[in-house]
C-alpha cells in the first residue's frame, strides 16, 4: 500500500494495494501455483481481500474480520519520525513493551492476540486435516507465530509484505515450517 511505502502505521485504515503490493501478490500467485488449497480465508481489509483475489484468482474467499491488523489508535497513518517528533517516550515504551504500553485509542496488543488466536482456533478446527491459506497483516502474522511459539515477541516476527508463512498442524500440535519466505519476490 502507499501507506506501507511512507512506512506508516496502517491498521485499521483500510487501504488499497498499490502498484508495487498487486506485483508482489502476483509473484505469490504463480509461487502457490498448483497447490492444492482447500479454503482461503482473508480479513476483510482493502489490501488483504485484494490480495487473495490476486493470488488466488476465481477462487471463493471467506472474509474473517478478526483477521485485521491492530488498531494503531492516535498512531494510525502516521509514520515512524512523525511518531517520534509527536509522542517520544510513549513511542519508545511501545517499541520496547508492546504488551505493557496501550497507545490511547488503539487495541491492546494484548486484546488483539487474544482476538487473532481465538480466530486462528476456529479456521483450524474448521479445516482439520486440509490444506488452508490466510491471507492478512503482519501484525496479525506476528501474533499468531508468536502464540504457536509460546512467545511475547511481536516486533520481531512480523514478516514482509507478501511473504509466505507455512504452519502444519499435527495431532493438535502447530509446527512452523516455513517463516517469511519471500524467494518468489526476487525472480
Amino acid at each position: 500500500t502507499e501507506g506501507n511505502a511512507k512506512k506508516q502505521y496502517c491498521g485499521s485504515l483500510d487501504l488499497c494495494l498499490n502498484v508495487e503490493g498487486r506485483l508482489q501478490a502476483e509473484k505469490l500467485s504463480r509461487r502457490l501455483k498448483g497447490d492444492a488449497i482447500h479454503k482461503i480465508y482473508a480479513s476483510d481489509r482493502k489490501r488483504a481481500l485484494e490480495s487473495a483475489r490476486i493470488i488466488f484468482k476465481g477462487r471463493r474467499i471467506t472474509r474473517f474480520a478478526d483477521l485485521r491488523e491492530i488498531d494503531f489508535g492516535i498512531f494510525e497513518g502516521k509514520s515512524h519520525q512523525e511518531i517520534t517528533r509527536s509522542h517520544p517516550l510513549l513511542y519508545k515504551r511501545w517499541l520496547s513493551n508492546p504488551y505493557a504500553t496501550v497507545v490511547p485509542e488503539s487495541e491492546s496488543l494484548r486484546d488483539f492476540k487474544k482476538r487473532v488466536l481465538v480466530a486462528l482456533k476456529e479456521i483450524v478446527s474448521s479445516n482439520l486435516g486440509k490444506t488452508t491459506a490466510v491471507v492478512c497483516h503482519g501484525g496479525t502474522i506476528s501474533i499468531i507465530l508468536s502464540g504457536i511459539c509460546r512467545s511475547k515477541k511481536f516486533w520481531e516476527l512480523i514478516p514482509a509484505s507478501a511473504s509466505l508463512n507455512v504452519i502444519e498442524y499435527k495431532r493438535n500440535k502447530a509446527n512452523i515450517t516455513l517463516f517469511n519466505d519471500t524467494s518468489h519476490l526476487v525472480l
